[in-house]
């Protein structure tokens, strides 16, 4: 909220905008000198810095999160029921995002590879992992902090789930542990704010050398896959959530109309997490009870992020096809595992879904890390769709779980949707 009131000029969504149109022109006005080093070295810093990120977010909020289940086993039925919703939706969303992205194929005719020596680089890292027995050892770490300084996502993964499940064991003696995570995971995720903010200068780097190096044909490749993602998004709330909400008797349009103005707040901040306290009221005033909301909504907001899950796994496939790598069916199965863990945590700030793209490719196929600075530049573009998607899904779950224990007053729905 506090920086809908900056002028324009000082508004980080506005001034990454900016650097994006500069960055197209002046790769396709100085093709050559945006073709430079320092040019690329500064969408490329940029990608390290959020890389650089990726354990200690993957760790506080998976751990965190999954240490807070013991949270929601209290209130009974309720959690167990948000849980399996938030899970079964998320997987339809990852599904989406895998079909869009093969049948649109959005990057598959984008001009030439980028950096073709890191991609040789990367695929013999790779071809060392050997096979699937290698992968499966790989998973654990030779010791807890290797992980960490290894940069292992999927070792850090293996450590957060194990340690999350302990802390939720031992109960209310490890509190402190828990309440220690929570705020490590904020001061992580502030970190990331701080990053972001030269989140312009990279974004015209990526750009202008992206143009520069690949030609303006760049630009339709990377334009469609913006249109694929806001196709997949739109096509995930028309036709899943409503369905989900006609089911439950109530209709989606009606309830987009109705939560309009945070849909606005979280369009202008690109973090839907901006408008959690008027969409907590909002929903008490549909006749969703008090304490079924108190506890969807918040805990939606680390394991219901479809648009996040949609992005992640349509990026995933976009960078794949631009690089020429065929992905397998094992591959595409461990998309969907790694960026359903990735994805916990990731509506709440801006950039978060970029942290979770370099994580689920990390994990996925070494091949493909080179190809983040593909997306850099279009990433703006999308994240308010993803924020616009995570916060539609998880008003929808709440008052579904609420419908499903009986502590939704249906008179009250139906006259504030009227």
């Amino acid at each position: 909220m506090a920086d809908q009131k900056k002028p324009l000029h000082r508004q980080l969504y506005v001034q990454t905008l900016a650097a994006i149109a500069m960055g197209a022109l002046f790769g396709a006005f100085f093709p050559e000198q945006a073709d430079a080093q320092w040019v690329r070295a500064l969408g490329d810093g940029f990608v390290k810095l959020v890389k650089m990120t990726i354990a200690p977010v993957i760790f506080c909020t998976v751990a965190g999160g999954i240490s807070h289940l013991s949270d929601a086993r209290k209130v009974g039925r309720v959690g167990v029921k948000a849980l399996v919703y938030f899970e079964t939706v998320s997987t339809f969303a990852l599904i989406l995002g895998l079909v869009v992205g093969a049948l649109l194929r959005p990057g598959a005719n984008f001009p030439g590879h980028p950096d073709a020596a890191a991609v040789e680089q990367y695929a013999k890292k790779a071809h060392e992992a050997g096979g699937a027995v290698d992968f499966l050892l790989g998973v654990i770490p030779d010791t807890i902090f290797g992980a960490f300084s290894q940069g292992q996502i999927l070792q850090v993964l293996f450590v957060a789930i194990l340690f999350g499940f302990s802390l939720m064991a031992v109960g209310e003696k490890t509190e402190r542990l828990r309440i220690f995570l929570d705020d490590a995971g904020h001061a992580t995720f502030g970190v990331v704010g701080i990053i972001m903010k030269a989140a312009p200068l990279g974004a015209f780097g990526a750009m202008a050398y992206t143009v520069g190096h690949y030609g303006l044909a760049s630009l339709a490749s990377l334009a469609w896959l913006v249109g694929s993602f806001y196709l997949s998004a739109t096509l995930f709330v028309l036709l899943v959530l409503g369905a989900v909400a006609r089911l439950t008797g109530f209709s989606i349009l009606r309830f987009l109309a109705y939560i309009k103005d945070e849909l606005f707040i979280v369009l202008g901040t690109s973090s839907s997490e901006s408008a959690l306290p008027r969409l907590m009221e909002k929903l008490e005033r549909l006749g969703c009870e008090e304490s079924v909301v108190g506890l969807v909504v918040p805990t939606g907001y680390s394991f219901n992020l479809d648009g996040t899950n949609i992005y992640m796994t349509l990026a995933t496939v976009f960078i794949a096809q631009a690089l020429g790598v065929e992905l397998d069916l094992w591959q595409k199965l461990t998309i969907i595992g790694v960026a359903m863990l990735t994805s916990k945590g990731a509506s709440g700030v801006t950039g978060a879904g970029f942290v979770t793209l370099a994580a689920t490719l990390a994990a996925v196929d070494p091949q493909l890390a080179p190809g983040m600075a593909l997306v850099l530049g279009v990433d703006k573009f999308m994240s308010e769709c993803r924020a616009l998607t995570n916060l539609c899904g998880n008003g929808v779950a709440t008052i579904v779980v609420a419908a499903w224990e009986g502590a939704l007053d249906r008179e009250k729905l139906k006259r504030e949707l009227g």
